[in-house]
């Protein structure tokens, strides 16, 4: 069968020999229709990222150079907004905020931590970007420190931070900043939820959020499967330039925190100043003795008890933090 292409020229032809007189310009180019419209989704399509810009050399370039974004378009995280000035009322280093005594702190605090993950340490540690902090028991502020440690390294120039609340078994991080609870960490490891969908952008460029997720019975079990490995490499991995915060339980009164200590390239302890009793400090250090890199961290020291120069971040607030009945910040 001919094409439509050759009927209409033969027409044509026909119309010339028959006398008829056709105009000398060119024919109006046919329409188009208009492509279907896109589904919004596909079970073919297996990665929604932005095709990469092709550089006037031929080589590909990154589609973004936010890695807060994750492997994915924008569109598919949510964007939360912290309330900067009532955060910073209640002792957490915001942006913008004046030099304080406790933001030279935590710069004393962070930099260590920030060579040792760029690889510019003493020691080569594995997963050194992953950075775990706990404490020997609750109410000793290691919430506090990790998401003011968090909030520091937000501020460098060149590191991307992102604070994950794995203290699966009673999470503070999103309640402490104010935002509402909801999917997280365990729904990625359990394959109810893609990262994109739990991971949290804040207004704050540099820092972004994954949550502990829904609470689980096998909570313990996920943190110790091969999908939780597989994660923490591919996040220690996937972005030199990211550090990872762990808000982790209590090494004394869940497991939880043991297993993910063994996950993570270093660890500092919190300990509440002249409260912790030596011997749980003790008790805690040995349950991760085998961390190759452990850092202890004394909070609210008074200046005389350490030369005038304390890790004193005097927040006032209480929390229960439901590990039993004893009450006491996080």
């Amino acid at each position: 069968m001919s094409s439509l292409i050759e009927q209409a020229a033969q027409r044509l032809e026909q119309l010339r020999q028959a006398g008829v007189e056709l105009p000398t310009d060119s024919a109006p180019t046919p329409a188009v229709a208009p492509a279907p419209a896109r589904q919004a989704a596909s079970p073919l399509v297996t990665d929604a990222r932005p095709a990469p810009a092709v550089s006037p050399t031929g080589a590909s370039q990154p589609a973004s150079s936010d890695p807060a974004a994750e492997d994915v378009p924008h569109h598919q995280s949510k964007r939360v907004e912290l309330d900067l000035v009532a955060l910073a009322a209640q002792g957490f280093l915001m942006p913008d905020t004046p030099r304080s005594q406790t933001g030279d702190q935590y710069r004393v605090i962070k930099r260590p931590l920030i060579r040792n993950a760029v690889g510019q340490g003493a020691a080569t540690l594995n997963h050194a970007n992953l950075i775990m902090v706990t404490s020997a028991l609750a109410g000793e502020g290691k919430s506090f420190t990790s998401i003011n440690l968090a909030l520091s390294i937000a501020a460098e120039l060149d590191h991307t931070v992102m604070l994950v609340d794995a203290d699966v078994a009673r999470p503070s991080v999103l309640r402490m900043l104010g935002l509402p609870s909801g999917p997280g960490l365990l729904d990625v490891l359990e394959e109810r939820a893609d990262m994109s969908d739990v991971l949290l952008r804040t207004n704050i460029d540099k820092l972004t959020i994954l949550p502990s997720g829904t609470p689980h019975q096998r909570a313990t079990e996920l943190l110790a499967s091969d999908a939780m490995r597989n994660l923490l490499d591919h996040m220690a991995r996937r972005y030199p330039d990211r550090i990872i915060i762990f808000d982790s339980p209590p090494l004394l009164l869940t497991t939880e925190a043991r297993v993910l200590a063994t996950q993570a390239g270093q660890v500092v302890v919190v300990i509440h100043a002249e409260k912790t009793p030596q011997a749980a400090v003790q008790q805690a250090l040995a349950t991760i003795e085998t961390v190759p890199l452990k850092m202890l961290l004394l909070n609210q020291a008074s200046p005389n008890a350490v030369g005038g120069y304390g890790y004193g971040y005097g927040y006032g607030y209480g929390y229960g933090y439901g590990y039993g009945d004893e009450p006491g910040q996080t």
